[in-house]
């Protein structure tokens, strides 16, 4: 039983060991089963904070930094890593950084077996997790074999694999083609996981994410509807973002209108 947000976070500031400054004081909470695009420009400190969730930087992990981070009702300490961790998954932007065991079914298998998972209980996570990814028929099959689009898709697959409350994606759509798009995107809106998406791909988040945080120089500078974020054209320029040529996000219904 989840007690508050699936993710909490108040006053985080963060400092490379070299000091580069890169939080300034971050806050913002996320409902379970929201779903939530991280946008901004390059260097705004997305990245940065996402690794923070499951304490990949941080004060647990090196660098300078205060503030609070909670997870599911968990606070984020070097005591609770390990529950941390089960609950935030990462999808990596490039599939093959998760990928790196002979066949799909292993690499699947790897996370839920590092738990002491075994046997029947191992195999109906594996299965479980390919099945939510359409790429069941290739559990065989040795990922360097896949396309771009199927190794994403498995990437994502590892992650579910260990039933996570919080999906964190980095720049899901980048890569892919107009059709392995598409059958992502229908993929995440199945999934019953709080949702953070880091995207530079505007037309996917107002797709499918209701809500978006909007980052700059460390800070986030915006918090709201999808749509009337994107729809804001000073706000957008002065954040260094452009919508695709021709796009009006006015006239596109969002999840909430679907």
């Amino acid at each position: 039983m989840v007690n508050g947000p699936s993710i909490l976070v108040e006053r985080l500031v963060f400092a490379y060991p070299d000091g580069r400054q890169a939080l300034f004081g971050v806050d913002f909470r996320i409902e379970k089963g929201e779903r939530v695009a991280l946008l901004g420009p390059n260097g705004a400190g997305k990245t940065t904070l996402v690794l923070h969730l499951n304490g990949i930087l941080g004060s647990v992990a090196g660098g300078t930094g205060s503030g609070r981070i909670k997870v599911g009702g968990s606070d984020l300490h070097r005591e609770h890593l390990t529950e941390i961790r089960r609950k935030v998954g990462l999808v990596f932007q490039d599939p093959d950084d998760q990928l790196f065991m002979p066949t799909v079914r292993d690499d699947v298998a790897f996370g839920p077996a590092n738990l002491g998972l075994r046997g029947a209980e191992l195999e109906q996570r594996v299965q479980e997790a390919l099945v939510a990814v359409g790429m069941q028929d290739h559990a065989s099959i040795a990922p360097h074999h896949l396309s771009f689009g199927q190794r994403r898709r498995v990437a994502v697959a590892t992650v579910l694999a260990m039933r996570p409350e919080v999906l964190v994606l980095d720049e899901p759509s980048s890569n892919l083609d107009p059709a392995s798009r598409r059958e992502l995107a229908d993929i995440l809106a199945g999934l019953d996981v709080t949702l953070l998406m880091i995207t530079h791909d505007l037309p996917y988040a107002l797709q499918l994410c209701d809500r978006s945080l909007l980052m700059n120089g460390g800070r986030i500078v915006a918090d709201g509807p999808t749509r009337e974020l994107l729809g804001n054209a000073g706000l957008m320029a002065a954040n260094r973002l452009e919508l695709p040529y021709g796009f009006d996000p006015l006239s596109v219904p969002g999840p909430e209108h679907r």
